[in-house]
């Protein structure tokens, strides 16, 4: 940081020039005059929305193809590019811009959803790409965005409010040592990404080999209580109108996919009596039936009671045999989930597979002193590769936040008074 402020004592000790993006290059477009037919089996590469949107720097190796002749008078994409997604389905969104960092070795397009910006000839030489991926993610920069996006159900960037916007140019030498520092935080958190990727996969490997093993093979249904397949209730005997703003919880499929536990929809108490067949109790495993099928939730002893929707089935265990976690893991290993998945019907809107189905699928059930050893290896491995308050995603988020500060802090400059 102290080099920092020795440069800027140096190069620009009254201030750093502000330029309106109109002073400093103009917009260009996407592809144009393209079908759905043409994205498939494509001859040239072209830059999608999510990539902006994730990348920083946008990512030039990716296979997202679409069909261009060679007559084609498409913009084709140059060093120093700023590329920017000009709508989104939310204002924080809104914007999100993606530089080119690397030399093109071959024509690649922009999608056209998206519009570029192009430095004129003589802030090609002022403005390092380096420094742009950096200083229009800024907050300040971000703020100026979502002050010219507008909309309701979906948000689009004003052109002409967008070469408006204004960005610091500091001297060459300044950025150059920002982009040093800044991207010292990217490559620590690449790093990161990159042991996390590691762990995830051992993290399957065992998961794949604890339950591949044939020995005490038993079926679900065999584990279940009496009567504990329940699926949710059907048709009308829980409707929207049945809906109250206070009573019992209703839990849907979100519960099991995200493990949460906020309620968007309650009963009353009187209609919770005659869905008691379909209450939740400790213990009980609750799984999405269609979408996202085959998330698994535990409910824990201090969850709110309440009831499942149409979405959901319970799987009630019995506990003399099997442990309703090591349940769940086995649900969510490789070879659990290709279990349900296997026997889900192939139709437009993805369901379970009928009761019988799920009944007949044998699983692997050691006793429970060496269930509960598994789990205790296999919850090590999850908050590791999952748990966003310790672990890799912890140490991950920590790095971001930063790299946040950091920026926001480096990219905040004194403006150079205008004579």
């Amino acid at each position: 940081m102290s080099r920092i402020n020795e440069l800027i004592q140096e190069k620009c000790p009254n201030g750093v020039e502000y330029k309106k993006l109109k002073e400093i290059g103009d917009t260009f477009t996407g592809l144009s005059g393209k079908c759905k037919n043409d994205f498939t089996d494509g001859n040239s590469r072209y830059i999608t929305y999510t990539n902006i949107y994730n990348n920083p720097a946008v990512r030039l190796d990716l296979d997202d193809k679409v069909v261009v002749a060679n007559n084609e008078n498409q913009n084709k994409l140059e060093y120093g590019d700023i590329l920017v997604a000009g709508s989104s389905e939310n204002l924080e969104d809104s914007g999100m811009i993606s530089v080119v960092c690397d030399k093109p070795k071959e024509n690649i397009y922009l999608n056209s959803f998206c519009f570029g910006f192009r430095l004129n000839k003589e802030f090609r030489d002022r403005l390092i790409p380096g420094f742009s991926k950096h200083i229009f993610r800024n907050i300040t920069f971000r703020n100026q965005i979502l002050s010219c996006s507008f909309g309701v159900t979906r948000y689009n960037l004003n052109k002409k409010r967008f070469l408006d916007l204004t960005i610091p140019v500091p001297p060459i030498e300044v950025q150059k040592e920002i982009v040093r520092i800044l991207d010292k935080f990217g490559e620590l958190e690449a790093e990161l990404e990159a042991e996390l990727e590691a762990r995830k996969s051992q993290y399957k490997f065992w998961r794949e080999k604890i339950f591949s093993k044939d020995d005490n093979l038993m079926a679900i249904g065999y584990l279940l209580e009496s009567k504990g397949y329940i699926r949710g209730p059907f048709g009308s005997a829980l409707v929207k109108a049945d809906m109250v703003s206070e009573g019992m919880p209703v839990y849907e499929q979100q519960h099991a996919i995200y493990n949460h536990r906020d309620f968007r929809y309650f009963i009353t108490l009187d209609k919770a009596k005659k869905l008691e067949r379909f209450s939740i109790k400790p213990n009980d495993l609750i799984i999405s039936c269609s979408g996202t099928v085959g998330k698994v939730s535990v409910i824990l002893d201090n969850d709110p009671k309440g009831i499942i929707n149409q979405a959901l089935l319970i799987l009630r265990l019995n506990k003399k045999l099997i442990m309703p976690k090591y349940m769940k893991y086995y649900l969510e290993s490789p070879l659990g989930y290709r279990s349900i998945t296997a026997n889900t019907n192939k139709s437009a809107q993805v369901n379970i597979a009928s009761r019988d189905a799920i009944e007949k699928i044998m699983i692997p059930v050691p006793p429970l002193e060496e269930q509960e050893r598994i789990m205790n290896i296999l919850d090590k491995f999850d908050a590791l590769v999952n748990d966003i308050t310790e672990g890799i995603p912890a140490e991950i988020e920590l790095r971001r936040q930063q790299y946040d500060y950091y920026r926001n802090k480096l990219l905040s400059f004194e403006e150079l008074p205008v004579n």
